[in-house]
């Protein structure tokens, strides 16, 4: 994964200039904390910025309270990790080992004195990034999936998980660690259980729980009314939340499923400037959404956005799948596309059990030491297949037309022919799936050209064709084109290439009709589309 630094250990000691604590006195108070005292519980909400003067603070694992890591925080350093920003819970406990004294600053007063010293924000928040990084990397958390080796809804919490870099620790149900976890929390072994902090287990565990959980939910509080409502988290979303957040307006990015969207899964881009040996989808969208947050733009997922309306006094509301509702005086939309289903027969009874649309670390660990299929002929499906030959023992790659010249970009071709482990099948597709209640087994491809089938061994299909547009939340206030895109531009008449039929809602990236697929252009229109948002904004005020 790429690194936000050489050294994360050296950035987690980075100190506060005296000026910045000085003025952390200003609007804080101290508070001391005995020997054994509890600084920081699992679940509980970063609602204060802690600045350690005297003394000493551990983390410690959850379960045996003993301490994880061989650092400590001491005098000049300070508590937490970024989801300080938007307000999340911790997910590790944390222990005074000696007499403590802190300076101690509730969480919105810090967050505006971050604002008006940047220089201190940069500080906070790099160090912040590198705890989470290394965190994540690690597996430190009180957050403990086992069996998602064998469970599809725990597969569904894992990959929630691992592409919101959320830290946690994942145990195959027959090991070791698995009977032991089993055995604190007092239930039988050998059930897939989710299970946060010491011995809490997680209730019909899924990625809204699991949000829910760790302080990600939206708290509205207030009105629950933005200037901007973006809907959809991939890069242009993102880069649309950076953009607002930078030019002061309230804003809030609504995503379905993780941040980062079909790009998150993205093993390696290699043609995004500045990152000449590549970097992962979802590290740099995370980096984008870090941004955003120090900026002030806040995030709500796994959420979705089932309608839109709009109000006599000119505000948009968007109706959530929770019935919440939010509202706002413009929208973007930014929902991109979603891979198509095939049409076959017991594909929805192996979704999440071999027949996947990401091919994620998560996704990869299930498939190692076996064949795998990918289904697709675009840049997505070949970053795939090069991701996952590294684990599995094949990767046949199924191509509905005679070439990918056209579809593919050619330094990704070249590799896919190159790798011995990569058989790519032109006019081919899947005919039949086979497997049992434990999951897909096997699939039958058929070769169009010669009319003939053969059956090879699978544990994994990985689909990834066609594209289908989010737009149906959208309720007809925008026009679409046959496919269902949203028109924008000249085609609706407007100047802007950007703006839509109706005036204040504005759609960016994939799921603009005539866009180019690309994580740069999306990047690119997120970024630009803000400043039409802004002068709508200012028209309304």
């Amino acid at each position: 994964m790429d690194s936000l630094a050489p050294d994360l250990r050296q950035m987690q000691r980075t100190p506060l200039h005296d000026a910045h604590v000085d003025a952390m006195r200003e609007i804080g108070r101290e508070e001391l904390y005995a020997a054994g005292d509890m600084v920081a519980t699992p679940g509980e909400r970063m609602k204060r910025f802690i600045y350690v003067i005297e003394g000493e603070i551990e983390l410690v694992d959850p379960v045996t309270l003993e301490r994880t890591v061989p650092s400590t925080l001491g005098p000049t350093q300070f508590v937490g990790e970024i989801a300080f920003l938007n307000g999340g819970a911790y997910s590790m406990p944390m222990r005074a080992c000696q007499p403590t004294r802190a300076l101690v600053i509730e969480r919105e007063p810090m967050l505006e004195l971050m604002s008006r010293i940047p220089e201190m924000s940069d500080i906070i928040i790099t160090v912040f990034a590198a705890r989470r990084r290394r965190q994540f990397e690690d597996g430190n958390s009180s957050l403990t999936l086992v069996g998602a080796d064998v469970d599809r809804n725990l597969r569904r919490v894992a990959s929630f998980a691992s592409r919101n870099r959320i830290p946690h620790r994942s145990f195959d149900l027959s090991s070791a660690e698995a009977a032991e976890t089993a055995k604190v929390c007092g239930v039988a072994p050998g059930q897939p259980l989710v299970v946060f902090g010491k011995n809490s287990v997680i209730e019909d565990p899924s990625p809204e729980s699991i949000a829910k959980t760790l302080g990600l939910e939206l708290c509205l509080g207030g009105d629950g009314t933005f200037d901007v409502l973006i809907v959809g988290g991939g890069p242009a979303g993102v880069a649309a939340g950076v953009y607002a957040g930078a030019e002061g307006l309230r804003a809030l990015v609504v995503e379905e499923t993780a941040i980062g969207g079909q790009a998150g899964t993205s093993s390696r881009i290699e043609n995004y400037m500045g990152f000449p040996t590549g970097i992962s989808g979802g590290d740099l969208v995370w980096r984008g959404e870090v941004q955003a947050m120090k900026f002030g733009t806040r995030f709500a997922m796994p959420r979705r956005v089932v309608s839109l309306s709009k109000r006599d006094d000119g505000y948009f509301c968007a109706e959530l799948d929770d019935g919440l509702e939010v509202c706002a005086k413009a929208v973007v939309v930014s929902t991109g596309v979603q891979y198509r289903q095939l049409p076959l027969e017991r594909l929805n009874e192996f979704e999440g059990a071999g027949i996947y649309y990401a091919a994620t670390e998560t996704e990869a660990r299930y498939c190692r030491g076996s064949n795998v299929v990918v289904v697709g002929g675009g840049n997505s499906a070949g970053q795939a297949a090069m991701h996952l030959c590294r684990s599995a023992a094949h990767v046949h790659v199924l191509v509905r037309g005679k070439s990918l010249a056209l579809s593919m970009s050619d330094y990704l071709l070249s590799r896919l022919e190159a790798e011995p482990s990569i058989t790519i099948h032109y006019q081919t597709e899947i005919s039949q799936l086979h497997g049992d209640a434990n999951g897909l087994h096997a699939v039958t491809m058929r070769d169009k050209a010669a009319d003939t089938e053969s059956q090879i061994e699978s544990c994994g299909v990985f689909i990834m064709v066609g594209a289908a547009p989010n737009t149906g939340w959208l309720s007809g206030l925008v026009d679409l084109d046959e496919k269902g895109f949203v028109l924008t531009g000249p085609d609706v008449g407007e100047t802007s290439g950007y703006a839509t039929s109706h005036p204040g809602i504005f759609a960016v990236g994939d799921v603009r009709s005539g866009s180019v697929k690309r994580v740069a252009s999306a990047v690119g229109e997120g970024s630009v589309v803000i400043s039409k948002v802004w002068e709508h904004v200012d028209a309304i005020k």
